[in-house]
């Protein structure tokens, strides 16, 4: 199957017209935010140079750093964060959905607050944890769960229960598909082209210090592309996982048809279907990316969204799949599992994430979307905008991004100028280079005419 009409429940709009942006003058432009950026962010500046004593690259994780320095946050509340420099800045990445009920969500603090006053941690079976469990097992239409720490320890387990289950070691995913850092998954992240091998059969590419096992590396939309893989080693692979929406790189849709097929090639060979829905969850809608595109995997990966601010994340499925778990061919550990501040947030987040909750909030995304879309045709930019629920993405290219390789094609000099641009008008996304955003439950109506009035002036800027 070879198609390039997204799935329904997905949006896509490409421009009408476009004409190419001056390289030259996309270079000027940049030096210019730079300058402006260490101007007006010299609060963060001696706090990095501070940080870099103690802290490798001056940040607790990688992606958080980037140059000149990053922005260092003092306070948060609602849609908007503080920095150090006492600027006060639209917060567009909501800690990649875990803040989807807003920062200091007062439903999500009253939880946390009576919780403190009976605990902190047990270490030990609670009638909390098995409450959150069966929570978000009605919630995501799942039979047993497991709660881990981290999307990284959930997507580690997952696999760990595939292989367990299937007596098999192979693991096949998606090209730029990301799923945490575990070894079995630090593959062909993000690889540079010349290391990627052959568009329609992508090498393994190994991550720095990983050792991932046996490894396979499949073009997302390309079934014929999978189909090949399980037909020559179905015999060594325990799962294959992906993503529904590919989060990693800007926003990257399914194929209509794509994920139903890939179910299909599953159940043919016996091979685990795991659903990475650490990025998606309940940005996807409130029972997650999996039944909104109406799939249904072996095994689901929850992280995220569903902790509300508080570190958490799951493993789970079908019992059938689990039963490593509880057999003990994979034993799944961890002091701080079912943390009881955590199980407080789910409560909370249960009651928040209505559907009507998450459907106002999309509305305003896919104004957002629209509207961002209009100023890309205005202006003939060579861009188009993604959006899958409450997500939202401008990605720098007038013809779809269905893969890795269609990824790497996008204009990424105009991504940086946006990226710096933004930072330095008070707009805060994720470092990454994909113009990703996300709408919570406090953006309202004012938050989106901030980001798209922001939006047009850089449009207005890149023309000159």
């Amino acid at each position: 199957m070879k198609t390039q009409t997204h799935h329904p429940q997905t949006f896509r709009a490409l421009p009408t017209h476009s004409k190419p942006l001056d390289t030259n003058r996309l270079a000027m432009l940049f030096e210019q935010q730079i300058a402006l950026y260490q101007s007006n962010l010299r609060s963060s500046s001696a706090e990095y140079e501070s940080a870099l004593k103690s802290i490798p690259l001056g940040a607790h994780s990688t992606f958080q750093s980037f140059d000149p320095y990053p922005i260092s946050i003092a306070s948060a509340k609602g849609a908007w964060m503080t920095d150090v420099d006492g600027r006060k800045m639209l917060d567009l990445s909501m800690g990649f959905g875990s803040m989807l009920a807003g920062h200091l969500n007062p439903e999500v603090i009253a939880e946390l607050k009576a919780t403190l006053d009976v605990g902190t941690l047990y270490t030990a079976p609670s009638p909390d944890s098995r409450d959150a469990a069966e929570r978000l097992c009605r919630r995501f239409g799942i039979e047993q769960i497991r709660f881990t720490n981290s999307g990284t320890e959930s997507t580690m387990y997952a696999i760990r229960t595939a292989r367990a289950y299937t007596g098999k070691e192979g693991v096949v995913k998606v090209e730029g598909g990301y799923h945490g850092s575990g070894d079995a998954v630090m593959v062909s992240t993000k690889p540079p082209l010349d290391k990627a091998g052959p568009a329609d059969s992508p090498n393994s590419v190994i991550g720095n210090a990983s050792v991932p096992g046996e490894s396979y590396v499949v073009p997302f939309n390309n079934i014929a592309a999978l189909e090949s893989v399980f037909e020559k080693h179905y015999s060594t692979i325990a799962c294959f996982i992906v993503e529904p929406v590919l989060e990693n790189i800007g926003i990257v849709l399914p194929d209509e048809g794509y994920l139903e097929a890939v179910r299909q090639l599953c159940d043919q060979y016996k091979i685990i279907l795991i659903f990475d829905e650490v990025k998606t969850g309940l940005t996807a809608g409130p029972q997650g990316a999996a039944q909104r595109l109406g799939i249904t995997p072996d095994l689901i990966c929850l992280a995220k969204s569903i902790g509300g601010g508080i570190p958490l994340a799951a493993f789970g499925g079908k019992a059938e799949f689990m039963k490593p778990v509880t057999d003990g061919r994979m034993p799944h550990l961890g002091t701080f599992n079912g943390h009881i501040l955590a199980m407080a947030a789910v409560r909370a987040i249960d009651k928040i994430f209505t559907p009507a909750a998450l459907a106002k909030a999309e509305s305003l995304n896919i104004q957002a979307l629209t509207r961002f879309q209009e100023i890309i045709d205005t202006y003939e930019l060579p861009a188009h905008t993604v959006g899958f629920g409450v997500k939202g993405c401008v990605t720098w290219s007038d013809t779809p991004v269905r893969n890795y390789r269609d990824y790497k094609a996008t204009d990424f000099q105009i991504a940086e100028l946006s990226f710096i641009w933004s930072l330095n008008h008070g707009i805060m996304t994720p470092p990454g280079l994909d113009e990703q955003w996300l709408i919570s439950l406090a953006h309202g109506q004012a938050e989106i005419d901030f980001m798209v009035n922001d939006f047009s002036e850089l449009a207005k800027t890149l023309r000159g």
